[in-house]
């Protein structure tokens, strides 16, 4: 059985990353760190006082600490990791802009005062949850041990818990509205023979290069050397001049292997002093 340090290595990173930030915000706000019209989505704030992290902020907020907070948690680290691991593994910039797309399709969507949310991170994880049915359609869900499902029907099975728990709707709705518009857009219409305009960007490729956590096997971008090293560069003397710290070692290396094969010399070059002795005297 793995250890809770281990579970979390083993998690692929996006769904992590969202995951452990939704999770910070949320203990945040618990602790009473920051309100929360600090970092809701008001686009009257952003438009006038450019405050423009609520566009990103407000989408890392799924509820304060709760059964319903703790399920959404739950969706993310199942759904999404299962996400990342299937249809999207080694394609690590595609899942990190699906998350993207749907963020800006929600921001769109926001912009209509009817569909207007303060926080649009429940949107999120559902969306999350139907790309899911559509990419699983025919997996069974068991529900408790008292509903078992396929997985094509697990948003509206979603949708009827929130239903009867009197959560709100419309984020959920907006959420499965989101997805639709990412799985046609990226799947089924160039399936159907269309183009794929909103394929991934390069600066996606670029910001998954330079994080360095996982695989893009597709990706046009290297992979950023420098992003599991704390520090590489070149090493100097304490006197100023600069060298390698190969040729260092080697320098070094091949002093020790010279003294070490010359023999003892004591007096100037000499391998031996002793008494001298001609040959017919003492």
């Amino acid at each position: 059985m793995s250890t809770p340090m281990q579970y979390y290595q083993s998690l692929p990173p996006v769904a992590k990353s969202f995951a452990v930030i939704c999770l910070m915000t949320s203990g945040a706000y618990h602790l009473e760190l920051y309100h929360w019209r600090n970092i809701a989505l008001f686009y009257a704030l952003v438009l006038k006082k450019f405050q423009i992290w609520r566009l990103i902020t407000n989408f890392f907020f799924i509820g304060s600490f709760s059964m319903t907070f703790a399920f959404r948690l739950l969706i993310i680290l199942k759904y999404g990791v299962s996400l990342e691991r299937g249809p999207f593994d080694k394609r690590t910039a595609d899942y990190l802009w699906m998350y993207i797309f749907g963020a800006l399709s929600l921001l769109v969507m926001a912009a209509i005062p009817f569909l207007w949310s303060p926080f649009m991170g429940t949107s999120l994880v559902f969306m999350i949850v139907y790309v899911w049915s559509r990419e699983f359609p025919n997996a069974r869900i068991n529900v408790y041990g008292l509903v078992e499902l396929k997985g094509f029907y697990l948003p509206w099975f979603m949708l009827a818990i929130d239903l009867i728990l009197g959560n709100p709707l419309k984020p959920n709705l907006l959420g499965i509205a989101a997805g639709h518009l990412y799985y046609f857009l990226t799947v089924l219409y160039p399936l159907s023979g269309g183009k794929n305009y909103f394929k991934t960007p390069l600066w996606v490729h670029k910001l998954v290069a330079f994080w360095g956590e996982g695989i893009q096997f597709d990706t046009p971008v290297r992979r950023n050397p420098y992003a599991e090293v704390a520090f590489k560069g070149r090493g100097r003397r304490l006197d100023g001049s600069a060298s390698s710290s190969r040729q260092e070692q080697t320098s070094t290396s091949a002093e020790a292997e010279a003294n070490t094969s010359a023999p003892p010399n004591a007096a100037g070059g000499v391998a031996f002093r002793g008494r001298g002795n001609r040959l017919g005297g003492r």
